[in-house]
């Protein structure tokens, strides 16, 4: 049996030099040396063991804290970004920050960003970043050539680990020459779109072997998006100034124009100050809706016309829709929603383009919200692994770490255990309805403060017992709110209550296993789409609880009767038990009672209406006389 030392004098004196460090914010490599000090000082084992567990849990705090650090430093970097797109001045210091910005937050050693030249048919380097050879920044590239030349034929992200000995692409003796003399090693390319159209390539690059990790790519894609928006902006502002000189003398279309601007310029202002602030969706669409002097909605994914947004998404740019227009809210190829804009069915290209910047900021917010959402379910999710993989936790760590998620773990709780019933035939269908449920689980788990993790195939929740409640009805209603969620049958087995999960942390695995039982028997009985608990299924819960909650299975099946005889001085149980002994015959029970028959006629009579029409029937006649049994036990020990 394991020994919680978290409140002895070695284990806080073990903490301390580890907190010191986090304090201090030292390298992961300085976390050995107070357990080297210790063996070098003929500390004894179990202060070493201590040290040992000491550190490692400070690595995981300081890992924890290293990528929250990290996600909230891209955020701000992308936050940034927009801030300079809405209030766009200078194209180049914009493209200077977002490629700075872009090498900083990816750790490389050199970033850059190429964009095409239509008329001389090549592209030029336009921005670098870290770079230290003339002949790589004054670099031309023919079109298709290079790594850069095979993101613009595709239009997707490419990335190679070792540039030289890669074959996927046309090497040419120009590139590897200013390569070579920049001496880059692994590169990621993403492209700049414009619509379907690739105007230029992102580049982020690496002296040494390097793996970049998806969250990286998906990183320099947004801000790909944002050059490329930048770039947009700065045509269309090119654009706008060039018809403003041509239509001089016509000053009824010059003051048309010069409005359409500036309702553009305030647009752009209310949409940086919401992104800088943490606004919401809604509030991007009253901002919109105010300029454009329309009503703006935000649709999901799944309730905007399907023609229309693919049309969007896939030309980059707003569509007329019935009386108004639509433009699609996307992010990394996944569409995310629609702006709808209603009540203009001739909107000003400059308007057009307020309604597609609204939808790229729209697509920001949604996904730092989702950021967001989906660390906290991780805490959540992590806290319940760890309830359920460990008996000897500190309780006051884990109060502390439930706080921080609004979970109170010295309350009690029903552990569930939910899977969706009849997996699919296609799996990526499959894995679609199983992320659907783990999301539906982690929403319920946050609104009913308390905790879910992914579990065998299927989701864990550790749910709040509320007053009046049973884990049986709770059981019954995560069943139907999950199901609705999902779309999918969702099956959900509830354990017995776990009073105080943080002082009893030991409880919390068994009864995630009886919840597991529980679970299984529904599918095995058919009962696919249910939820229950062990109190649900009579004398066969026995066997399924964890507990083994004997007086509470008697008290379902035959209390009635119990607290009849004792509140009238009857002798209904005795007579229940007679009358199973003697084969449920009237006459054979009133010779073994020596009463008259008609008296057992009206105890039986009254038995019915205590237990309900159905107690002859063969399943319950079965469960009551194993509880007259339990029963007629528990009183011989009583006595």
């Amino acid at each position: 049996m394991s020994i919680d030392h978290s409140h002895s004098p070695t284990a806080v004196s073990a903490e301390a030099p580890f907190l010191e460090l986090l304090a201090r914010g030292a390298a992961a490599e300085a976390y050995e040396q107070p357990v080297r000090l210790a063996q070098a000082g003929g500390e004894s084992a179990g202060r070493i063991a201590a040290l040992e567990s000491a550190k490692l849990l400070a690595l995981r705090v300081r890992s924890e804290l290293e990528g929250r650090r990290r996600r909230e430093a891209e955020l701000s970097a992308l936050f940034e970004t927009a801030h300079d797109l809405a209030g766009l001045r200078d194209l180049d210091a914009v493209l200077r920050a977002i490629v700075q910005r872009a090498r900083s937050l990816l750790g490389t050693d050199v970033a850059y960003l190429s964009l095409n030249d239509p008329a001389g048919g090549d592209t030029y380097m336009r921005v670098t970043e870290g770079s230290v050879a003339a002949r790589f920044q004054q670099l031309r590239l023919g079109m298709g050539e290079g790594l850069g030349g095979l993101v613009a034929q595709t239009a997707r992200p490419y990335v190679t680990d070792d540039y030289f000995e890669d074959e996927r692409f046309r090497h040419t003796r120009t590139i590897d020459t200013a390569v070579r003399d920049e001496g880059l090693v692994a590169i990621l390319g993403v492209p700049l779109m414009l619509g379907p159209q690739v105007i230029g390539v992102l580049f982020a690059a690496d002296r040494r072997a390097r793996v970049f990790e998806r969250a990286q790519i998906a990183l320099l894609g947004s801000f790909a998006a944002l050059a490329a928006a930048a770039i947009d902006s700065a045509n269309l502002l090119a654009e706008t100034r060039s018809a403003l000189a041509d239509l001089e003398q016509a000053n009824e279309i010059i003051r048309d124009r010069s409005g359409v601007i500036e309702r553009a310029s305030d647009v752009h202002d209310r949409l940086a100050r919401l992104v800088l602030r943490g606004g919401g969706v809604q509030e991007v669409a009253a901002a919109v809706s105010e300029v454009l002097g329309g009503t703006v909605e935000f649709t999901e994914h799944a309730d905007a016309p399907a023609e229309a947004l693919e049309t969007s998404r896939t030309d980059g740019h707003a569509v007329p829709h019935d009386d108004g227009w639509l433009a699609a809210v996307a992010a990394g190829g996944e569409l995310l929603g629609a702006l709808i804009l209603r009540g203009h069915s001739v909107l000003d290209p400059v308007d057009q383009r307020t309604l597609e910047r609204a939808a790229m900021v729209t697509s920001l917010l949604l996904l730092a919200r989702r950021s967001a959402d989906e660390a906290e379910h991780r805490v959540r999710g992590e806290l319940l692994d760890d309830l359920l993989q460990s008996r000897d936790r500190d309780p006051r760590l884990l109060r502390e770490r439930a706080a921080r998620v609004g979970a109170d773990l010295d309350a009690t709780h029903v552990l569930l255990a939910a899977r969706v019933d009849d997996a699919a035939e296609d799996g990526e269908q499959d894995d679609a309805v199983r992320r659907r449920l783990w999301s539906a689980a982690s929403h319920l788990a946050a609104t009913r403060h308390g905790l879910a993790a992914v579990r065998d195939g299927g989701a864990a929740l550790l749910l709040p017992l509320a007053a009046g409640d049973t884990a049986a009805e709770v059981a019954a209603r995560t069943a139907e709110q999950l199901g609705t969620a999902v779309c999918e049958a969702v099956t959900v087995g509830a354990s017995a209550p776990v009073p105080g999960p943080a002082a009893r942390s030991g409880l919390v695995a068994g009864a995630y296993d009886e919840a597991r039982r529980c679970l299984d028997v529904l599918r095995l009985l058919g009962r696919a789409g249910q939820g229950a608990a062990a109190e649900d299924f009579g004398f066969l819960g026995l066997l399924l609880s964890d507990g083994r909650d004997v007086a509470g299975f008697v008290r379902r099946t035959i209390g009635e009767v119990v607290a009849y005889d004792r509140r009238r001085g009857t002798d209904l149980v005795r007579t229940l038990d007679a009358y199973f002994d003697c084969g449920m015959s009237p006459a054979r029970t009133k010779e073994a009672l020596h009463v008259h028959v008609n008296t057992v006629a009206q105890r039986l009579e009254r038995i019915g209406h205590l237990l309900g029409e159905d107690w002859t029937s063969p399943a319950r006649a079965l469960e009551i006389q194993l509880a007259l049994r339990l029963h007629r036990l528990s009183t011989a020990v009583a006595g």
